[in-house]
Parts: C-alpha cells; sequence; structure tokens
C-alpha cells in the first residue's frame, strides 16, 4: 500500500522508510533539502523535497496515500521554542489539513510520546491524561497530539502511539549522546540510576506502528509502546560504558541537587547565549528520575504488540553501529 513517512532522515522515521519498503510497500518521505538520506541509499522509494511548513511539498507527498506515517519532530531536550512549535504543533497542523483532503487515507499513524503525561512518578496507562508541565518538548507535544485527536472527532481515520525511550542503530539522544557524554566522562545518572528507563528497541517500535496502523480495532485510539524490561538507566548507561570499553559514569546527583542546578544551567545557558546545550537540563532530569516503564498492555490487547527484540539483543545492535562510528 502506498505509504507517506515524514522524519525519514531521523532516526525512528529512517528506520520505518526501511522496514517499509522490505516489506514491498510503495514509500514516499517528505525530507528538507539537503537533508543526510545516505540510509536510505539504493532504496526505491519517492523523494519529496519540502518541509512541514511547505503546504505545497505536503499535497504532493500526502497524494494517493493510504497510510500516513508522522514521525516527523523537533525531540531535543534543548532548542528555541519556537524551533519545538515549528515542527510539534504547526508542522502537525499542516499535516493534517493535507491529509483531510486525502480520498485513499486509510489511516493517519502519529508518533507522540510518553512524555505527554508530565513525568508522572508512577508510570501510567493511556487512561491518565496528558499534562503540560511547562517544558518545551513536552508542552509542544501535548498540543501537537492535542490536535491528531481533533482531527479524529472531525472524521479523519486517526491512531496515536506514545513511545517510551526509544534506542537502536543511529539513535541520537540516547544513543549518540549518551555515548559521547560516556566518553568523555560527563555522563550522569541520577538516584543511583534506579529509575526504570522505558527502553523500547527502535524496530520493535516500528513493527507496532506498523501493525497498529492496518489494525480496524486501534482506530481512534492512543497506545503506549515499551518493551516492558524493567532495565534501569543504571543498567543502560552500564552496558553501553563496558561495550564501549569506557569506565562506568561516575557522576551521581541526588534528584534534590540535579532538579536545581538544571534549572541553574538553563538559565546560565540562556543569558549567556552560548552554544549546544547545558550539561545537564530540567528534561535531562525528569527522564533519568522518573519511572519510565509506561505499561503497552492495550497494545498487546488490540494488536498483539510483542517486542520481539530482546533488550541485549538490542544493546548489541546498538553497540555494533556505534562501532562504525
Amino acid at each position: 500500500m502506498p505509504a507517506l513517512v515524514t522524519g525519514a532522515s531521523g532516526f525512528l522515521g529512517g528506520r520505518l522508510a526501511q522496514v517499509l519498503v522490505n516489506r514491498g510497500e510503495q514509500v514516499t518521505v517528505l525530507a528538507r533539502a539537503g537533508a543526510d538520506m545516505r540510509h536510505l541509499d539504493g532504496l526505491p522509494l519517492r523523494v519529496v523535497t519540502g518541509a512541514l511548513s511547505d503546504v505545497a511539498a505536503l499535497a504532493i507527498a500526502v497524494r494517493g496515500a493510504t497510510h500516513i506515517y508522522h514521525c516527523a519532530a523537533c525531540s531535543s531536550d534543548w532548542a528555541p521554542w519556537r524551533t519545538f512549535e515549528e515542527a510539534n504543533v504547526i508542522g502537525v497542523r499542516n499535516l493534517l489539513a493535507a491529509a483531510a483532503a486525502v480520498s485513499t487515507l486509510h489511516r493517519f499513524l502519529h508518533v507522540s510520546t510518553t512524555d505527554v503525561y508530565g513525568y508522572p512518578r508512577v508510570a501510567c496507562d493511556e487512561s491518565h491524561p496528558v499534562a503540560d508541565i511547562g517544558l518545551p518538548y513536552n508542552s509542544t507535544k501535548c498540543a501537537g497530539e492535542n490536535c491528531v485527536r481533533q482531527a479524529g472527532l472531525d472524521g479523519l481515520p486517526v491512531t496515536i502511539v506514545r513511545p517510551a525511550t526509544i534506542y537502536g542503530p543511529r539513535g541520537k539522544e540516547f544513543v549518540v549522546t549518551i555515548a559521547k557524554h560516556i566518553r568523555n566522562r560527563t555522563m550522569a545518572v541520577i538516584d543511583g540510576g534506579r529509575s526504570a528507563g522505558g527502553f523500547t528497541f527502535v524496530d520493535n517500535v516500528v513493527d507496532a506502528m506498523i501493525d497498529a496502523a492496518h489494525s480496524p480495532v486501534t482506530l481512534n485510539r492512543i497506545y503506549n509502546i515499551a518493551d516492558g524490561t524493567g532495565a534501569s538507566w543504571h543498567d543502560y548507561v552500564t552496558a553501553l560504558a563496558e561495550g564501549l570499553r569506557e569506565p562506568r559514569p561516575w557522576i551521581d546527583l541526588p534528584s534534590a541537587i540535579a532538579w536545581p542546578l538544571a534549572r541553574a544551567m538553563e538559565a546560565v545557558h540562556s543569558a549567556l547565549h552560548l552554544p549546544g546545550r547545558p550539561l545537564l537540563t530540567r528534561h535531562a532530569v525528569l527522564l533519568l528520575s522518573r519511572d519510565q516503564e509506561f505499561p503497552a498492555l492495550a497494545a498487546r490487547r488490540d494488536f498483539h504488540f510483542v517486542p520481539n527484540v530482546s533488550f541485549g539483543e538490542g544493546i548489541s545492535r546498538t553497540l555494533e553501529w556505534l562501532g562504525t562510528r
């Protein structure tokens, strides 16, 4: 079936595009001019050059699609508010408007995040309301998801998935960035790294997305996606450090200290207009100190989600890719 994938130059969208092509689907990807698409070299897919702000490009990209997978987003923990808003809210609205004109559309699959729950101390199921706590990623993903939910009420066939912590080859925030900090001896854990990370291997998320997009049961529904391994942040960073043959991270911050320290670092960074990102952000503190093992029981019930790649295998594949960099 003809499918459109946004965000194919990135981590999740890129892997989704590869898998769909390998399954024999007709795949179109929307990509900004100059985007690095080397991971898709040689694949028989259609590339539409444009951004989510380009209404004309969106109209071309969605034409004839039966399934639209919206993966594109600003998922960093540090960027200008306008960058988050343009990608996670305005871009969603533009794509929904284009999708509404597609008579062939069977499903609009939107990738949200468990961050929309507002980082509760106990991981929750989908009945928990979204909670905008004012952090840019959380806030704009809440707003973007609300746009999709409203489109569903207006008649667009939508499904929303909320993955937890996605890792794997080509992962940026939870692979490349963490590996860099491990190598630089600047990686920190919080409260001993005891919190469950909600780790979800990218191929497991891709499988869940495709299955959810093709199931009649999932229409206008929302699903947490997490592997359910129970692995902690200590388990994860230790496995990466050992695989990279680097010392285990030595910085261990109590959450009571990490939160004000992150606020101070963010304030200094903003006031001085420093490049890059602060060493510690409030977003990072919440991810590292709160339970991220959000239950995926609804996904298991409705479309039989079962993670095919174990935590150990996922770590091995991730380390193998890191070894090529």
